[in-house]
């Protein structure tokens, strides 16, 4: 990762530099901490199970893992599942622990017709495994075209590389009506809230029993992982951001979609 950033160069600065790599700026200054060749598999093969069944909560995840021949318990795997980022998609009484804002805002989504280009952005995030480690990715997507209209991977549940790919988002495709999002920390807090609110942007957060409102990112998500991630290995975040740029390039200009009665996203978003 290192190698890509020239820290002397004379025109471009280091933030400058990891943007252009996909790479939040956090990351390049991050110093990994080793873990267990164990849990490396444990993450693995729980990234690979819940991708499949994202409906299964940490009973079933066990039970799938132990079917795999690995020896692990279910306090085990409720505890990766937090650090990993996953969440069972059904409905619950109350969804994860909301940033701190002044204000709490609706679910604007009930009932609309979802028709055109920056009409609603949704945004989320998925764990990526890599071979001596992982990192986190996050994206934004819209919804009515399934066009990515921007990502960022940190190697930590950081807000900050949010707040970057938001920030990349609207500089380049301008401010979309809606902008839907679960209730985790990263959406909810006062410094991503302060973006959509000064692009002038309404926001819309998930309310109780929304568990399918981002069916199209967690779809995005099995695509990445099925057509790039599990075939292609990274040893580090550059090579992984490398890969991804070019598999985000192939999934908006080149990849047909069914539901987009077989145009490529980028054909719907950009007309």
């Amino acid at each position: 990762m290192r190698t890509l950033i020239d820290t002397a160069h004379p025109e471009l600065s280091v933030t400058r530099q990891c943007e252009l790599v996909g790479l939040a700026r956090s990351s390049y200054y991050y110093e990994s901490v080793p873990v267990s060749a164990e849990e490396l598999r444990w993450r693995r093969a729980l990234d690979r199970a819940y991708t499949r069944w994202p409906f299964y909560g940490s009973r079933r995840l066990t039970w799938a893992l132990r079917r795999q021949g690995h020896a692990i318990g279910r306090k085990r795997v409720a505890g990766l599942m937090r650090a990993m980022g996953l969440e069972a998609i059904y409905p619950k009484p109350r969804l994860s622990t909301a940033g701190v804002t002044a204000t709490k805002y609706p679910y604007l989504l009930r009932g609309m017709k979802i028709e055109r280009p920056n009409q609603v952005w949704a945004v989320d995030i998925t764990y990526i495994a890599m071979a001596w480690g992982w990192m986190y990715l996050v994206a934004l997507l819209d919804w009515a075209s399934r066009y990515v209209l921007a990502w960022r991977l940190s190697n930590t549940l950081e807000t900050r590389f949010c707040q970057e790919a938001l920030e990349a988002a609207l500089v380049q495709h301008g401010s979309p009506e809606i902008h839907n999002s679960d209730q985790g920390v990263q959406f909810t807090s006062a410094a991503y809230v302060g973006q959509l609110e000064a692009a002038g942007v309404r926001v819309s957060w998930d309310g109780r029993g929304r568990v399918f409102d981002n069916i199209f990112v967690e779809r995005l998500w099995r695509s990445v992982k099925y057509e790039y991630v599990y075939l292609h290995e990274s040893q580090d975040g550059a090579e992984l951001a490398r890969g991804l740029g070019g598999y985000v390039r192939f999934y908006n200009e080149e990849r047909p979609h069914q539901g987009l009665a077989y145009r490529t996203p980028a054909e719907v978003y950009l007309g």
